[in-house]
């Protein structure tokens, strides 16, 4: 377990002697990691870092308000709508790795822009130890490792809880006073929802794995999961009212983990998983059904692509 009492002064000192009197701009999802990341970055250099967050129109309910809330203390937040760039970039693609090479680039290219804009000459990421090795075990790519372009127009990347895992990140987060629903907040792909929708990513699918990953996260919050989520994994036949439907099949995923490492299916009483279906299939006329995902990882990932 990481000792905050010597890490966290490390870290700021680490930043501070990378980044110098140059500007920087931190990538922040309003996730933990991200969230630590900016908070040991403005500590060490205060006004010279812009925090940026990115709605790519991939996020999940209410992201955005909630990162307002949440980081209205540095003045120099920016909230980029990108939402149309990113989903024109999509458009088409349904293998799960170029899905995040196309995201990483994306990213990229927007933070590009607003460092331009803001005369920075280096990326803060919020990359930890598990995204590392399982992009260079080829597992998948993650945006911010293996989905990163070959060409990049920054000075450096710096990322001060690259060898953390999620379980220390918090522990940190903890150390630093971060408000309890960014330090206990469960992970949340960097791609996004795009990785929680099989194939094509389409505005009517976001919006099935929003609401649906919402009802999932409300409805599991007693059972203290380390990760519960929903993907839109294909279509199948329904009956909505008197009315036969080909809709879409969302499966539901709830996992005890560490570090995310390896991870195990929870066992959700049946009331509750009633209770989820009928909110889902509800709550969006184009649902057909909801199933319950029992694979562990290993075999499976915890997330979708």
């Amino acid at each position: 377990m990481v000792d905050t009492e010597t890490f966290v002064p490390d870290a700021v000192a680490e930043i501070g002697d990378e980044i110098g009197d140059a500007n920087a701009v931190i990538a922040l999802s309003g996730g933990v990691d991200s969230s630590v990341a900016a908070a040991l970055a403005y500590e060490a250099i205060g006004d010279q870092l812009t925090p940026v967050y990115v709605d790519t129109g991939l996020m999940r309910k209410g992201e955005t308000d909630q990162i307002r809330e949440t980081f209205d203390y540095m003045e120099s937040l920016r909230i980029v709508d990108a939402k149309d760039r990113f989903l024109e970039a999509l458009s088409g693609i349904t293998d799960p790795e170029e899905k995040r090479e196309v995201i990483g680039e994306q990213f990229i290219r927007e933070f590009e822009r607003e460092a331009k804009d803001t005369d920075a000459d280096y990326l803060v990421q919020g990359t930890i130890y598990p995204d590392r090795i399982e992009s260079e075990g080829g597992i998948k790519s993650h945006h911010n490792v293996g989905g990163l372009p070959e060409v990049v127009d920054f000075e450096g990347i710096v990322e001060p809880v690259r060898d953390l895992y999620k379980d220390e990140v918090r522990e940190v987060a903890r150390h630093l006073g971060l408000d309890e629903i960014v330090a206990e907040r469960m992970p949340f792909p960097g791609p996004g929802l795009a990785v929680r929708v099989i194939g094509e990513v389409t505005e009517e699918k976001l919006e099935v794995a929003r609401l649906s990953c919402h009802v999932v996260e409300e409805e599991l919050e007693e059972y203290e999961p380390w990760q519960a989520l929903a993907a839109v994994i294909g279509k199948a036949t329904g009956v909505k009212g008197d009315n036969r439907v080909h809709g879409w099949v969302v499966s539901v995923r709830s996992v005890e983990s560490r570090d995310g490492m390896t991870a195990r299916a929870q066992e959700i009483d049946w009331e509750t998983l009633q209770r989820i279906q009928s909110r889902i299939t509800g709550g969006h006329e184009n649902v057909a059904r909801v199933v319950y995902d029992v694979t562990h990882k290993p075999p499976a990932t915890i997330e979708y692509e």
